[in-house]
């Protein structure tokens, strides 16, 4: 599972969020994304199992981007521990998805197949998703300028 070889602090504060995506916004590397619709924590074994599920759905054919990283620690107390004597211990590692987002892109395959494994994927997450083609988020900047 995807986490960070080292960070520079252990834990870190549980942050808020608010807004749209502002960066990663737009297919760079593929020909289809997925794009989430609404703001969560994607946890890194499910970003993992999404994975899984596309690449198993496409054969191995075509390549996959993955653009998300869980970079954020979360933290648990132990079962049955009272309240106070400090923070837990980091558990699990995500990734802060907000709305419109491109989590993963799909490339080197037809439209049928990609939009088939998107929607696997999207399955496996905890967010609303939407696939979109490059054709597409083109067009519609293309609209947005003038």
């Amino acid at each position: 599972m995807l986490m960070p070889k080292r960070v520079k602090r252990r834990k870190q504060f549980r942050g808020r969020m608010t807004g749209k995506a502002i960066r990663g916004s737009t297919i760079t590397y593929g020909d289809y994304g997925l794009v989430a619709m609404e703001p969560s924590w994607i946890k890194s074994n499910q970003i993992e199992a999404a994975r899984i599920a596309m690449t198993r759905f496409i054969k191995r054919g075509g390549k996959v981007w993955i653009k998300i990283f869980p970079d954020k620690p979360v933290t648990e107390k132990p079962a049955e521990t009272r309240m106070g004597s400090g923070k837990g211990s980091p558990e699990y590692w995500v990734a802060v998805v907000k709305p419109g987002r491109v989590m993963f892109e799909l490339g080197g395959v037809d439209e049928s197949a990609a939009k088939e494994a998107l929607r696997l994927a999207s399955h496996k997450l905890p967010v609303k998703c939407k696939i979109v083609s490059k054709a597409e988020q083109e067009s519609e900047g293309d609209n947005g300028e003038e």
